[in-house]
């Protein structure tokens, strides 16, 4: 599932043969000039550039939720019910109440354990209430913790919004096959894997072998974007060299993607 940060990089993932399209909080700040995982954004101007994504394709969408863009059941139930009004058919929702940062050591802090499975069944309820078939991912971020034993925390927790109504089910941090492989036998539900950088190259085959059954690019894409962007300007300023050019799209290929019987 690639994860768009706006309607353009939408079209261009539906036009390779994507069957879906998941966003990014990171993209999608970050192309605004904020940073991410601060929830400073106002959830409406969140889910109102997801529905631009939404809108872009025919192709169902899931929105990245942050953390429910408020720490009670309630809250997290109206911002379910706002992501399906910008036509998302799925979204996560984290438990994460304190991000990681230099002021706490760099490490954060989950939300209360009832508190958390309260949100997932209220966020499923919601979705039910809609009558559409609503794909609900929970979100488990104890590894950007200091937690002693975040694999434990991790099953417990997951196990439990499985049982609150997730229908995937993914804790962030853990890259480890072996671990992966452990997670899957040990929580009963699917799990997805959000790619990013890892110790060791890791490929779709790799994580299939091991039962993962979803794995989602995040900000990635939207990174190694932007890191074409550090390199070419770069190489513009030192080397004199426009070599970007060597991979980019026409102009007619742009126009073709954003008008394809034009």
């Amino acid at each position: 599932m690639s994860c768009a940060w706006d309607a353009f990089s939408a079209m261009i993932f539906a036009k390779r043969g994507f069957r879906c399209i998941g966003t990014t909080s990171g993209g999608v700040n970050w192309v605004r000039g904020r940073m991410d995982y601060v929830y400073g954004v106002p959830k409406e101007e969140m889910l109102s550039a997801y529905g631009e994504i939404a809108q872009a394709t025919k192709l169902p969408t899931s929105g990245d939720l942050e953390n429910g863009y408020g720490p009670s059941p309630e809250e997290v139930a109206e911002t379910i019910r706002l992501s399906i009004n910008n036509r998302m058919v799925g979204g996560s929702i984290e438990d994460q109440d304190t991000v990681p940062s230099r002021d706490n050591g760099n490490s954060g802090k989950l939300i209360d354990f009832d508190l958390a499975v309260a949100r997932i069944r209220a966020a499923r309820q919601a979705a039910d209430a809609s009558g559409i078939c609503y794909t609900l991912t929970a979100r488990c971020e104890v590894y950007y913790t200091d937690n002693e034993d975040p694999y434990e925390e991790a099953v417990n927790r997951l196990n439990a919004y499985r049982e609150a109504g997730a229908d995937c089910l993914f804790a962030p941090g853990l890259n480890d096959l072996t671990k992966l492989g452990n997670l899957v036998r040990d929580v009963d539900g699917p799990i997805s894997f959000g790619m990013g950088a890892t110790e060791e190259p890791l490929t779709l085959t790799m994580l299939e072998d091991v039962g993962i059954k979803r794995v989602s690019t995040g900000g990635g894409l939207a990174r190694a974007t932007f890191g074409l962007l550090k390199a070419a300007s770069e190489a513009m300023l030192q080397d004199g060299s426009f070599d970007y050019l060597n991979d980019a799209l026409s102009e007619t290929q742009v126009n073709q993607i954003l008008h394809p019987t034009g």
